[in-house]
């Protein structure tokens, strides 16, 4: 067993199961929703089908990130077993997390100044961040030491495409993130917007695609433009939705249509509850390892 042990948090968006069985602790986000709060805690405490029902239903849930002690508590058993810890953290570009874990980080290295915590800022999120933890686990299960296994992260971190699409425009005007003449004109014309990550971990638009179909081979057509070998990709492809299964399956049914030398089928899995409160019903998110994001 190596003397490290690697660990992210709950919004990297895979399931419970999956981290239990790669031994991939992680740290709760927080979300309040009908004015009770909630751990981010893969569907453990609350099904992904009841959350995004009762958003359906107008309910507006709201997020809040991992503190300074609560990273400090979650890190401290590892530490007290004299294990070393590599953390994957939720992008800076969307969340202040890696900054409470750098602060925990320093707090904890006062108590136990001879081990070692090496904090990296995912710039990535949902299934996408999920991806680069779970290469950093088959390195770490391969035998790779703490410290090949965070260079290997920090120099392949923008190498994970990270793009989105949504069919329902509903959350977004109630949210605020659209206006309420843009939510009618798009759900009118059946407008999807695509979306991508940005270098420095950022959700941007990238255009706007009329009907579902069309958007659902065009996300296809992105990953044809920016995986790594083109259509002999190799790697593993990750699909996150929220509460659109169905929209899901078509895309990873294309992508294993186009990508035969895929590592394995293309893992579906569900929006988490800190981003879902964020998107809504009707995300889909593709993530694979391609070319290199920049500015």
């Amino acid at each position: 067993m190596p003397g490290y042990v690697l660990t992210c948090c709950s919004t990297a968006d895979m399931p419970y199961e999956y981290f239990q069985k790669r031994n991939i602790p992680f740290v709760c986000f927080h979300y309040n929703m009908d004015g009770n709060d909630y751990l981010d805690d893969l569907g453990q405490t609350m099904s992904f089908e009841e959350f995004y029902g009762r958003i359906a239903a107008g309910a507006m849930p709201t997020t809040s990130q991992v503190n300074v002690g609560e990273v400090i508590s979650f890190f401290e058993p590892y530490l007290k077993d004299g294990k070393d810890i590599l953390h994957i953290s939720l992008s800076t570009g969307l969340s202040g997390a890696y900054n409470s874990a750098c602060i925990a980080r320093e707090e904890l290295l006062l108590k136990y100044p001879g081990q070692k915590i090496l904090i990296v800022d995912s710039l990535g999120a949902s299934s996408g961040y999920g991806l680069l933890t779970a290469a950093a686990a088959d390195m770490r299960d391969k035998g790779a030491t703490l410290e090949d296994v965070y260079s290997w992260v920090e120099e392949n971190k923008l190498n994970v495409h990270h793009w989105f699409f949504s069919t329902n425009l509903t959350h977004y005007k109630r949210g605020g993130r659209i206006s309420v003449t843009s939510a009618a004109i798009g759900t009118l014309l059946n407008i999807c917007p695509l979306l991508n990550m940005s270098y420095d971990g950022k959700l941007i638009p990238w255009t706007k695609i009329r009907g579902k179909n069309h958007v659902i081979t065009e996300i296809v057509h992105m990953m044809e433009v920016h995986v790594q070998n083109g259509t002999e990709y190799s790697g593993k492809c990750f699909i996150s939705n929220s509460a659109c299964y169905d929209d899901a399956r078509k895309v990873a049914d294309l992508i294993e249509e186009k990508f035969l030398h895929l590592d394995g089928p293309v893992m579906i899995n569900s929006v988490g509850t800190v981003i879902g409160a964020h998107t809504g019903p009707g995300t889909v998110a593709l993530f694979f390892f391609g070319d290199k994001r920049k500015d």
